[in-house]
């Protein structure tokens, strides 16, 4: 069993968590957020690059292991007058989406979490504060085939205005608490760098429509790279808080698109047994949960398959996932024992202490 760490251990990653989280970063408008990191990222000894739909950081030694994180999060886009959608599912992002993604499977399931739930509207681009409002009813319309959303308080709005959830870092009883996915990583691959990571880090935009995939492919294409070395960082969804007891962190062998790197996904395990750490393979937990369901679940699609898929296994590897409870809500939840345990493998892989 995988013994946690002092809670001092944790204080300065949770310090830089709660500084992210607050700063918005709305799928399909995450230029504002992408300004934050590389402000912060700056501060440390390596090359910072920045593309389309994407955020490079590269050490001394770029080739050693390759690692990304999304940093789109869910939230709204004003569409029309007084007319706010969930941003992911939009016309304009359709056209990435098929309806095996785990995003669009939880769309009816979280559609009335929202009701009292503060949002605040930013400058696409700039991210200045535009002001707040409060959702007063969410449903799902079945002709748009999205979430709508009736809000008090920004009636003023323009069409393409993004609208972030009011996040905040809630830490007790050993958990955190705000909208995790995928904040977290990032936090996390920020912390990497500050304790000397010297490979690659990627910072993609477009994950929850769909799209980061693309940005990743084209700058290992861009570069002409292959590679076996490359690990997903993201959350992963289970029902409720009891389930998250059950392991510190998620692997995968495979998604609904394509096999992950068996010789990665093993280098994993076998760190998780040597750091003992509790582990479950994602892929078979949701292959038993199938055995006794009518409807079957999807494997979903992740950004790591569809990259394998794309590039014919030229650039490949495995996922590492933090289980959270109360998926694309604000009050996703993790436990600390899990975030301390992702943290100690990744210093692990990239060669750090641990």
């Amino acid at each position: 069993m995988s013994v946690p760490h002092p809670p001092a251990a944790l204080d300065d990653f949770l310090h830089l968590l709660r500084a992210l989280v607050r700063e918005p970063s709305v799928v399909g408008v995450e230029d504002s957020f992408f300004r934050v990191l590389r402000r912060e990222l700056e501060e440390y000894k390596v090359t910072v690059s920045r593309y389309h739909g994407l955020l490079v950081v590269q050490g001394s030694q770029p080739d050693s292991l390759y690692l990304s994180a999304h940093v789109d999060r869910h939230g709204l886009l004003c569409t029309g007058p007084n007319e706010f959608q969930y941003a992911a599912f939009i016309a304009g992002n359709r056209g990435e989406l098929t309806g095996d993604s785990i995003s669009e499977q939880f769309m009816g399931l979280v559609a009335g979490r929202f009701r009292g739930q503060r949002v605040q509207a930013h400058v696409p681009y700039a991210g200045s504060y535009l002001g707040q409002g409060q959702i007063k009813e969410s449903y799902v319309c079945p002709r748009r085939r999205n979430l709508i959303f009736e809000i008090e308080g920004l009636e003023f709005l323009q069409p393409g205005t993004p609208v972030s959830f009011l996040d905040r870092l809630q830490v007790s009883d050993q958990r955190i608490s705000a909208q995790l996915d995928n904040v977290v990583s990032v936090a996390m691959l920020i912390e990497l760098i500050r304790s000397g990571f010297q490979g690659t880090a990627l910072f993609t935009a477009g994950e929850e429509c769909g799209r980061s995939w693309r940005f990743a492919v084209e700058w290992f294409q861009r570069h002409d790279i292959q590679t076996d070395r490359l690990i997903v960082l993201d959350t992963s969804p289970f029902p409720t808080l009891d389930d998250l007891a059950e392991q510190d962190v998620v692997l995968r062998s495979k998604d609904s698109t394509a096999e992950f790197d068996a010789a990665v996904t093993e280098q994993l395990r076998a760190a998780c047994e040597q750091l003992g750490i509790r582990y479950r393979l994602k892929d078979h937990y949701i292959e038993a949960l199938n055995q006794t369901r009518e409807k079957r679940l999807s494997l979903g699609r992740t950004e790591l398959g569809r990259v394998i898929a794309a590039t014919e296994g030229q650039v490949r590897g495995t996922t590492l996932q933090l289980p959270t409870s109360s998926y694309h809500t604000a009050q996703e939840t993790a436990e600390l024992r899990s975030v301390d345990a992702m943290l100690r493998l990744l210093r692990q892989l990239a060669g750090l202490n641990a």
